[in-house]
């Protein structure tokens, strides 16, 4: 998997940490109960406490070769492929000393 796409699911992540939502990582299986689960996680106990709420269910597989689409950034007009403007974050790390 290429190492772009794995960096955009981790900030897609830690968008939905910030606003307090349930995020679950690991293999997706079936136990031998015919169940779902995200690694040790049991999606249906994972769901309930949602019941009655309308949601986004968001599911990405990191094994997607897929390559992400170039973006135009809208500071500075530069096309980029990834998480940030490589040209804004340069130039941010200059200024800002990080």
């Amino acid at each position: 998997m290429p190492a772009v796409r794995k960096a955009a699911l981790r900030e897609l992540a830690a968008a939905a940490y910030e606003l307090d939502a349930r995020v679950v990582e690991g293999e997706l299986h079936r136990s031998p109960q015919g169940e779902w689960a995200v690694g040790d996680t049991s999606l249906a106990e994972w769901l309930e406490g949602l019941v009655g709420q309308r949601v986004y269910l968001i599911v990405a597989p990191l094994e997607n070769d897929r390559p992400l689409p170039a973006k135009l950034c809208r500071t500075c007009g530069t096309e980029y492929t990834g998480v940030e403007c490589p040209r804004c974050r340069e130039a941010r790390i200059r200024l800002r000393g990080r």
